[in-house]
């Protein structure tokens, strides 16, 4: 399968290269898309000079830096638009490792098609190097707290590490995206799930990041917990809706049987 990998980027001149090294090793047929908000660190002009030396290297600079799931919903554009088949995200920071990028490849290209494939943390087999016991804890209450609300059956659905299959991209609506922060992995997550698309997990090793500065912060899980919460129950407010059509159905059905009975005596 024609396959883009999208690394999103702002400020990772000191990781990028490592990981396009080991990227472009690991998975050689795989092209690979830098989506560089206007890094001030030079980190679009050092993707450029890449792509330049291989053309399997492309860089789609955006003019703002407004949140995470612009910039992968950018570069998803970018792979549609090009005929690409498969189309994966990445982070930049050495946290996922290109060996585990190529296995998600090969469990996206199997032959049960799956449309969404991640790279689990948190199914058997799975791991994170250099966390503390709080960080553990608080990825995995989150997704515990992620299947009470949603019901996804996803062990991992924050994980970053991933393959869509261009097919399942085109059949959802991104326009219903509305996380902006970490919170979009959940998002897509979800609207694979009510597109009808098939999610499967395998297991990565998740790793500190080996440079630069983390950008997760408080308000991120903030507005992940948030739009959860305000998913799950909208979830559970049509539920209820749709169970109380199904009995007035049930009710009006069987008052018109009752009705039918007493007119044929």
């Amino acid at each position: 399968m024609k396959s883009l990998v999208v690394i999103p980027t702002y400020n990772e001149i000191d990781s990028l290269p490592g990981t396009l090294d080991r990227v472009r090793a690991a998975a050689p047929e795989a092209h690979v898309l830098v989506v560089d908000d206007s890094s001030p660190d030079g980190t679009g002009a050092l993707a450029d000079a890449r792509a330049e030396q291989d053309d399997h290297v492309h860089v789609l600079h955006r003019t703002e830096k407004n949140g995470l799931g612009p910039a992968y919903l950018a570069g998803f554009s970018w792979a549609l638009a090009s005929g690409y088949e498969l189309v994966c995200e990445m982070d930049a920071d050495g946290s996922h490792r290109a060996e585990d990028l190529a296995l998600v490849i090969q469990r996206a290209e199997m032959a049960d098609n799956p449309d969404l494939v991640i790279g689990s943390r948190w199914v058997s087999g799975g791991a994170t190097q250099g966390w503390d016991a709080r960080r553990v804890a608080l990825s995995r209450g989150g997704n515990l707290y992620i299947n009470a609300m949603l019901g996804l059956g996803v062990r991992d659905a924050t994980a970053g590490l991933r393959a869509y299959r261009a097919a399942i991209l085109r059949r959802m609506d991104l326009g219903r995206v509305e996380a902006m922060g970490y919170g979009f992995q959940v998002n897509m997550t979800m609207l694979v799930d009510e597109a009808g698309g098939r999610i499967v997990e395998m297991p990565i090793v998740f790793l500190e990041r080996e440079a630069g500065q983390s950008k997760l912060s408080g308000g991120i899980f903030t507005e992940e917990l948030a739009l959860v919460t305000k998913w799950g129950l909208a979830k559970r407010s049509a539920q209820v809706v749709d169970l109380a059509g199904r009995g007035l159905n049930l009710a009006s059905q069987a008052l018109s049987r009752a009705r039918g009975g007493r007119g044929r005596a």
